[in-house]
């Protein structure tokens, strides 16, 4: 690192050291790292001081919901709630994000922590909504990386390497990651590898790991068709277009639950989809769609090309490239489950055999094109509480807040085990 370490320092190092192995890729153990289960009781007694301030500011931030690329006031809470850790902040990263670095005090990697923080904008509210709101988790999402940097801070002596928070914009809008890609933050930071939560429909103090799979892309098209009866000819292409989908939207609170258990099945109906939207509105039909496994696209591509060409002087235009999915590393991901079942307990993972949710996509999949790392989801559902306010973007979203304690529990412990590994993730798209 660069830098000299007092002999108290190196003794603490030492201290933490000492207590246990670090599980390196496939859960192989490797030596040295901070100890279990000292460490974990560490990070627990600093939840339970800091757990209700936290919800405090869940509800806050919750009040006060910005859609992407508004983030001002978040960013603010953000970064004052960092600052006051003792992190070295940087706001204004690729729109309202904010970089918040946390060094430790023994030497070790470079690890990244993602939070998106924007609100769902109300056009993208199941049926529909006034105003943005916080129904996907995001303000969940910044509480827990908040929680996650006050406990590591308060254990910093113990801790080490360099925790780097990424709070970032615009996810919902598929533009806050890029954005803050190109800023060179993670260059500038030398991140190793780079991890994350998102709220899920499965029960509190749960988490789903997606080895393998993780999030479809997504791809779009228009088709513009000619002649007297151009309207009509929309219309019927744009079932014949829909008619490609192999999964239907959900329309009863029945539906998420069945995608929610096919999610879990092994080589069940979600292992491989389509999902499609096709719009006819006068001559023109627009096409977006979602399918797994990702070199499905070229393969739907030609199919929409087939089915407009059957009408004479249709013509049809596609992006460059759809946006990629996320592709969660199979290795990596059963590491964490590893982690989350030793500190946690054996029922506290469930593992996802298909990209979930199915009409949904995430910009976490640009970082993982460039690091490795892992996402993973949350359970945020209520005992007994309808799936619809668990399932992201429902208009009765309330996830139970003691997912909030859970979380930072789990990824503080995580994050501190990875800054301290004597190896890294394997890394590498489905690897």
């Amino acid at each position: 690192m660069g830098r000299a370490l007092s002999r108290r320092t190196l003794l603490a190092c030492a201290a933490g050291a000492g207590a246990g192995v670090v599980w390196g890729t496939a859960g192989r153990a490797v030596a040295g790292g901070w100890g279990q289960p000292g460490v974990q009781r560490a990070v627990d007694a600093e939840v339970a001081r800091l757990e209700r301030g936290l919800i405090a500011l869940r509800r806050d931030i919750q009040r006060h919901p910005e859609g992407p690329g508004q983030e001002q006031r978040t960013a603010g809470v953000v970064a004052r709630e960092l600052r006051a850790a003792g992190l070295a902040v940087t706001t204004g990263v690729g729109g309202h994000g904010v970089v918040g670095v946390l060094r430790g005090s023994c030497p070790g990697r470079t690890v990244a922590y993602r939070a998106d923080m924007d609100a769902v904008p109300a056009k993208d509210i199941v049926g529909g909504g006034p105003a943005p709101a916080h129904l996907c988790g995001h303000d969940i999402h910044t509480t827990v990386a908040l929680g996650v940097a006050q406990v590591l801070a308060r254990l910093r002596r113990q801790l080490a390497g360099t925790v780097v928070f990424l709070f970032q914009p615009a996810e919902e809008s598929l533009s806050g990651a890029r954005a803050l890609i190109d800023t060179g933050v993670l260059e500038r930071t030398r991140v190793a590898e780079i991890h994350a939560l998102h709220c899920g429909p499965f029960p509190v103090g749960r988490f789903a790991v997606t080895p393998g799979f993780g999030m479809p892309g997504q791809d779009k098209a228009e088709v513009t068709v000619s002649g007297p009866d151009a309207p009509d000819a929309a219309r019927r292409l744009a079932t014949e277009i829909g008619a490609l989908a192999t999964v239907a939207l959900p329309q009863t609170p029945a539906d998420l639950e069945q995608i929610v258990a096919d999610a879990q099945t092994p080589h069940g109906p979600l292992a491989e989809f389509v999902a499609v939207r096709a719009r006819a509105q006068e001559a023109k039909v627009s096409v977006s769609y979602r399918c797994w496994p990702p070199e499905r696209y070229r393969e739907v591509r030609q199919d929409i090309q087939r089915l407009a060409t059957s009408y004479p002087g249709a013509g049809v235009s596609f992006p460059a490239e759809p946006f990629p999915a996320m592709v969660c590393p199979e290795r990596d991901a059963r590491v964490l489950a590893h982690h989350l079942r030793r500190t946690l307990g054996r029922d506290a993972v469930t593992e996802l055999h298909a990209a979930f949710p199915p009409f949904s996509g995430e910009d976490f999949a640009l970082y993982l094109d460039r690091v490795p790392g892992t996402f993973t989801f949350l359970g945020v559902r209520a005992p007994s509480a309808p799936i619809t306010t668990s399932y992201p973007h429902y208009p009765d979203f309330a996830p139970d807040e003691r997912a909030i304690g859970v979380g930072v529990r789990a990824m503080a412990g995580w994050i501190s085990e990875r800054t301290h590994g004597a190896q890294g993730l394997a890394g590498g798209r489905g690897a």
